[in-house]
């Protein structure tokens, strides 16, 4: 059973980020008015904002509490929109600047894994002004299958499995098409997993099952064949590994508020840690809270845990949201 003795915060005042000009725009504005609508029927007074028509560093942010990021992709997770808000001294729901950075990158999170001795497939980066060449000389390293995805994107835009080198150009051509840098990764045979976290509350680890080659962009926002379990007819310690080590890459990370790790699981039922999102999905499709209802969360639920959070990290003197806190007099002496 989950700990109720969280205290909802009083009716806020709420400016609900979604939208923006990245290619997860549409993903982005479902999550932003699901969003909304919870914390409507909650009493708080939503507004939705929506960077591509209004500039949020232009913004008089006075007149909220608080903002709550639903922006997947560019701007909203690779600590854009976090570095305006911490100007302005606003509270914002899930992590700082500096994490969403690092998780937005790939590699970088990678090498945080890594350095925290957690599994993760081996790699190479790669750059949009490599050689040919090379980037076939790199592909035979890490050997075939692997996977080629953008260092920097999300919901599986620009990734492809590679059985066999001829196809191999053109999965770099369309994962360029999101970036100037990509991984060329060993591809894990297996299954799809993921784990999800609301700050130091785990949520129960989720199998993904599609009818597709992977858990690509359809089969996470449009195919209703998509399946999500979340009982198992596998060894416990089994199901407590996977969990174990999709907590462990947000704690290494140092997230905050929801944040989702993404996992492979092989053949040996050993977990393989592809990436954490710092901004997972709130979509009628999304995870995360499908993994928060099985432990009694609603998705409101999840949604006011979601801004306590946010607004509880604004008052810890350690955390670097703290630092402009003095910006806005109106919202410091609200």
């Amino acid at each position: 059973m989950i700990d109720r003795s969280f205290a909802p915060p009083r009716r806020k005042r709420v400016a609900v980020l979604a939208g923006g000009d990245s290619p997860e725009r549409e993903v982005s504005l479902r999550s932003g008015r699901a969003v909304s609508r919870a914390l409507t029927v909650r009493g708080h007074r939503a507004v939705a904002i929506d960077p591509a028509v209004t500039d949020p560093a232009e913004m008089d942010w006075s007149l909220f509490d608080a903002a709550f990021i639903a922006l997947h992709g560019t701007y909203g997770e690779d600590g854009t929109i976090q570095t305006i808000l911490d100007r302005a001294g606003v509270p914002y729901t899930g992590s700082d600047a500096a994490t969403s950075r690092l998780a937005f990158s790939k590699s970088a999170a990678k090498e945080r894994f890594i350095h925290h001795k957690l599994p993760t497939p081996p790699y190479v980066l790669v750059h949009s002004s490599d050689a040919r060449e090379r980037i076939r000389a790199q592909a035979e390293r890490i050997g075939y299958p692997l996977v080629v995805k953008p260092d920097a994107q999300g919901s599986s835009l620009g990734v492809t499995i590679v059985r066999a080198p001829a196809a191999l150009d053109a999965a770099i051509a369309e994962c360029f098409r999101f970036g100037s840098f990509g991984l060329i990764e060993k591809a894990i045979p297996g299954t799809e997993w993921t784990v999800g976290m609301l700050d130091d509350l785990p949520l129960p680890a989720c199998r993904i099952t599609s009818r597709r080659e992977f858990y690509d962009y359809d089969a996470k926002y449009a195919d209703d064949e998509t399946k999500y379990e979340f009982e198992f007819d596998l060894p416990r310690e089994a199901v407590a590994a996977i969990e174990r080590v999709g907590r462990e890459a947000c704690r290494a990370l140092d997230t905050r508020g929801m944040a989702r790790a993404d996992l492979r699981v092989d053949e040996q039922l050993r977990p393989w840690l592809l990436e954490v999102n710092t901004i997972p999905g709130l979509t009628d499709h999304s995870l995360v809270p499908k993994a928060a209802a099985r432990i009694g969360l609603s998705f409101g639920d999840l949604c006011e845990r979601a801004l306590e959070s946010a607004l509880a990290s604004s008052m810890d003197d350690s955390s670097p949201r703290s630092a402009h806190r003095g910006i806005s007099p109106t919202l410091a002496t609200r």
